[in-house]
């Protein structure tokens, strides 16, 4: 399919940036990047919104709760991980606020966004790992006072923070024995080395421009970056491409057709079902990476945030 009319007319901002790590860090494509991620038509849900800390073993992890309702109990729950190569990206970025606004409203959930630390300044892996673990965790220990039900409680998020999630849940798995009720792996990077794109993918991937591309050499320096060390070293639950995959969660794979991370989702949902795990592919047809930064006007990003939605309400079979 076409890529989508309204983020085509945006390329014009993009065209010429050399790099997706220029175009959000070079001062000089400034203007640029606010007009490309500027929607001023877009009204977010009006949902309550409150800030508050989980305790982790680096340190309280800064959260963001969305949807409660005084009185309530036993309602869903998703936490949330927003994407940014583990080195960008915080909880007022619209992947993060606006997709817990719209599944707040959609799923009559909580949402809890995890402002996980990012690997800047020495900070490298299981540091933003063990702040998603850890935020999981209080978010269970104070279900009641969320107002949720602790066997429903899922997990996700998007590109890196999707990563983040899976890990969790793998964790949760082994050290809890007790997974969460649902993964959301949004778009996400499975792997510590992306797999070759096939040729369907790469002539797809030759209508876009540069800085929405992971060519190798760039995923490979995020994700060096993310271990603090070679890849060799990775462990599944920093690339859950590696883990064993038996009794995993329930898991919604999201991916985008025009994105060179398609490849690895793909991969991983692949994974999961040979492991027996109850997995769900969609491929978000006619968008790029990054497509919940867009605003919910944008249909195919409206329908991935119903299937996220729709996911997170589900209740939990009594036998999971």
């Amino acid at each position: 399919m076409p890529i989508h009319p309204e983020t085509l007319q945006r390329f014009a901002h993009i065209e010429g940036v050399p790099s997706m790590q220029a175009f959000f860090e070079d001062p000089q494509y400034a203007e640029r990047r606010v007009a490309f991620e500027s929607w001023p038509d877009y009204e977010v849900p009006d949902v309550p919104v409150r800030a508050t800390q989980a305790p982790g073993p680096h340190g309280p992890v800064p959260v963001r709760v969305y949807g409660e309702r005084p009185g309530a109990t036993g309602r869903p729950a998703l936490v949330w991980m927003h994407g940014g190569a583990f080195m960008m990206g915080d909880l007022d970025m619209p992947e993060a606020d606006w997709t817990s606004r719209e599944v707040a409203r959609r799923a009559d959930a909580v949402v809890v966004s995890v402002d996980y630390r990012l690997c800047q300044n020495g900070v490298h892996y299981p540091v933003p790992h063990d702040d998603v673990v850890a935020a999981v965790r209080w978010v269970r220990e104070n279900a009641a006072e969320l107002g949720v039900d602790p066997a429903w409680i899922s997990v996700g998020g998007a590109s890196a923070g999707a990563n983040l999630a899976a890990g969790a849940a793998l964790k949760l798995r082994d050290e809890d024995r007790r997974p969460p009720a649902h993964l959301i792996f949004a778009y996400g990077v499975a792997h510590a080395v992306l797999p070759p794109l096939g040729p369907e993918l790469a002539g797809l991937m030759s209508h876009v421009p540069k800085v929405l591309h992971f060519p190798p050499e760039m995923h490979g320096f995020f994700n060096h970056n993310y271990l603090g060390g070679p890849l060799s070293k990775a462990d599944g639950y920093a690339f859950p491409i590696l883990a064993d995959l038996r009794g995993m969660c329930p898991t919604l794979v999201l991916n985008a057709e025009y994105d060179d991370l398609r490849v690895s989702g793909e991969a991983f949902a692949a994974a999961l079902a040979a492991a027996g795990v109850d997995v769900r592919q969609v491929m978000v047809r006619s968008m790029m990476h990054g497509y919940l930064n867009l605003p919910a006007t944008l249909g195919p990003t409206a329908a991935a945030l119903d299937l996220i939605a729709a996911t997170v309400g589900r209740p939990v079979p009594l036998d999971a």
